[in-house]
């Protein structure tokens, strides 16, 4: 059963999407984008009762690509307009997601950046995440470039009731580019773009990588490898610290990231305890002390929702009926209610 929701995740497009595929052009700036006529009619009846624009253009169906020519472009905000689309006090969601179980984590084996994936635990941890999530808008997917990650991504997406298919975006050449190009503005109303980055991948872990947890510890004694493992800025033997692990997640995040919300795009990132970490310590601006001691669950998915420049935490939502996280913004209300609607 695992298997197949797997299959899925990589299948086509299903046609029945969230969206009508009868669609119209709007003009904003230099860029083109296609919304929907019921997406429209949507905000219409929304712009009637004093919705502001900016939360009307949050829930459209644009697609975008930080890094790849092969979806519609996005509208990254300058230094000079950074400023002015924080003063229009736009509202997105962001979802934070640390993979399900791994082989390696099943056998208490130091992972690091080897590429291995899920075991059938972890899958069903991907799964029941992608049900706590099922009614928060999602525009924009980013992982890491290691499977356990893109594997939770994808199983996530699965039971998302947009039934919309997550669509990975390769960038590592011109004809990678050209090769995976879609050519139907359909589809791409039903597709949601998946960039990976290897700066959200796991830290580093040096020569551990691949030992046993336990063995290593009596090979080394437990204050070590707690040390290794726990410590801020002392990196395993030729491996990254937390510190150098946050200075690429964090980084990517401000420069790839952050523009997209700033956008109004919603967005999840599925990656590891580590980078998601480092990440969350610029989100809550933790301590060097108190990011140390912040442990994350597999599977589990954290909510933010970015308002006005300011990350707000929500925690993370329980079920897919948890009123509280969709009370907590008009816009994951409206959004929640429009799937009602369209699935009832």
């Amino acid at each position: 059963m695992a298997a197949a929701v797997f299959n899925q995740a990589c299948g086509i497009v299903q046609p029945h999407g969230c969206l009508n595929k009868s669609s119209s052009h709007q003009e904003l700036g230099s860029v083109s984008f296609r919304f929907s006529r019921k997406v429209l009619n949507f905000e219409a009846s929304q712009l009637v009762r004093g919705t502001r624009a900016s939360e009307l253009r949050n829930s459209s169906a644009t697609r975008v690509s930080a890094q790849s020519p092969v979806l519609d472009p996005v509208i990254i905000p300058s230094k000079s307009d950074s400023t002015e689309s924080k003063k229009k006090s736009s509202e997105a969601a962001l979802i934070l997601i640390r993979h399900g179980e791994s082989l390696w984590n099943e056998k208490n084996l130091f992972t690091g950046c080897v590429d291995v994936p899920l075991t059938n635990k972890g899958i069903e941890e991907a799964i029941h995440a992608g049900q706590r999530i099922s009614n928060i808008p999602i525009d924009m997917i980013f992982t890491s470039a290691l499977i356990r990650a893109q594997m939770t991504a994808m199983l996530a997406m699965t039971q998302h009731r947009c039934k919309k298919v997550p669509m990975i975006l390769h960038d590592e050449s011109e004809q990678a580019r050209l090769w995976s190009k879609v050519f139907s503005e359909d589809t791409k109303e039903q597709s949601i773009p998946v960039v990976t980055a290897w700066q959200l991948n796991e830290r580093m872990y040096g020569e551990l990588q691949g030992l046993n947890k336990q063995e290593t510890a009596e090979r080394y004694g437990k204050e070590q490898v707690h040390e290794w493992r726990r410590s801020y800025d002392i990196p395993p033997p030729n491996g990254e610290s937390l510190e150098m692990c946050a200075e690429r997640a964090v980084a990517y995040f401000k420069e790839q990231i952050e523009p997209q919300l700033l956008a109004g795009k919603n967005v999840m990132i599925a990656a590891h305890g580590n980078s998601l970490r480092s990440i969350i310590m610029y989100l809550d601006k933790l301590t060097s002390q108190e990011v140390i001691s912040l442990e994350l669950s597999t599977g589990v998915p954290m909510l933010y929702i970015f308002k006005e420049g300011k990350f707000i935490r929500r925690g993370s939502p329980s079920a897919p009926t948890d009123v509280g996280v969709y009370a907590y913004t008009k816009g994951l209300a409206k959004y929640r209610q429009k799937l009602d609607e369209m699935f009832q």
